[in-house]
C-alpha cells in the first residue's frame, strides 16, 4: 500500500465514475438480487486482494482480465469500494494514479506519516538508496527498469522504500511499449537537500559517460521496453 505524504498525487476518489454510473447497472443479463450481491462481494474481495499485493497502480483492464469479468463491472465495484472507504472513515483510500488504481493512505494523514517515516524509522539512507535517489533526480522521469539498468542491479526494493519514505513519487507512464510507470523526486527530497528545484543540483558533466555511451544506454533501454 502506498503512503501519501501530501500534495504529490492528483487522485482522489472523486476521479472515479459518479454514483449514478454505478447504480445504473448494465441490465443485459438480469439475475437475482442475492446472486448479484454474492458475485459483487467476491469481485470486491478479489479486487482488494490484487490491489494490496501490487506495488504499482493496476489498470481496470488488467483486473478484469484476471477475474474474467467486464471492465465496466470492475470500475463499478471499485466505485463501491471507494465510497465504502470514504464513508467508514478509514485511514486509507482507493486512488486513481497514472492510469491505474492503487490503495494508499489517506491524504489527511500525510503529516503524521511523514513524522513516523522520517523520525521513527531509521532516518539515514543507505548507499544504495542515495545512489538510486541521485539517478532519479538527474534522470527523471525514469522507470524502475531504467534505474536498475543504470545501476546494474535490481532496484525495485530500494525504490519502494524511497517512495514509502516520501522521496520518490509516480509522475506518469512511458508512452512506449509496456507503458512503464515513471518516477520523479518529491518536494520532501528538495527540502532535505535545501534546494528550490532539481535545476539547483550540481552539474554532472565531469562524472557522466560520454555522449556515445549515453546514446548506447538509451538505445538499449528502448529495446528492453
Amino acid at each position: 500500500m502506498k503512503q501519501d505524504l501530501g500534495g504529490d498525487g492528483d487522485f482522489v476518489t472523486d476521479d472515479l465514475p459518479s454514483d449514478e454510473f454505478f447504480e445504473s447497472g448494465s441490465g443485459d443479463n438480469p439475475i437475482s438480487t442475492k446472486e448479484a450481491t454474492d458475485r459483487s462481494n467476491v469481485t470486491q474481495k478479489a479486487i482488494e486482494a490484487i490491489l494490496l499485493v501490487s506495488s504499482d497502480p493496476v489498470t481496470s483492464k488488467s483486473i478484469a482480465s484476471v477475474l474474467a469479468v467486464s471492465e465496466t463491472d470492475v470500475i463499478a465495484e471499485m466505485g463501491h469500494i471507494a465510497r465504502f472507504y470514504r464513508s467508514s472513515g478509514r485511514g486509507f483510500e482507493l486512488a486513481k494514479i497514472a492510469g491505474g488504481y492503487q490503495l494508499r493512505t489517506s491524504g489527511e494523514l500525510g503529516g503524521i506519516l511523514e513524522r513516523y517515516l522520517n523520525e521513527q524509522l531509521a532516518p539515514r539512507l543507505s548507499g544504495a538508496a542515495l545512489e538510486v535517489l541521485a539517478i532519479v533526480a538527474y534522470k527523471q522521469p525514469v522507470s524502475r527498469a531504467q534505474v536498475s539498468a543504470i545501476r546494474g542491479v535490481n532496484s525495485d526494493g530500494v525504490m519502494k522504500m524511497l517512495q514509502a519514505r516520501g522521496y520518490l513519487r509516480i509522475i506518469g507512464r512511458d508512452r512506449g511499449p509496456g507503458q512503464a510507470i515513471l518516477y520523479g523526486t518529491t518536494q520532501l527530497f528538495l527540502e532535505r537537500l535545501g534546494i528550490d528545484s532539481v535545476a539547483d543540483l550540481p552539474p554532472l558533466s565531469d562524472f557522466v559517460p560520454s555522449a556515445e555511451v549515453l546514446e548506447a544506454i538509451e538505445a538499449s533501454l528502448k529495446e528492453d521496453g
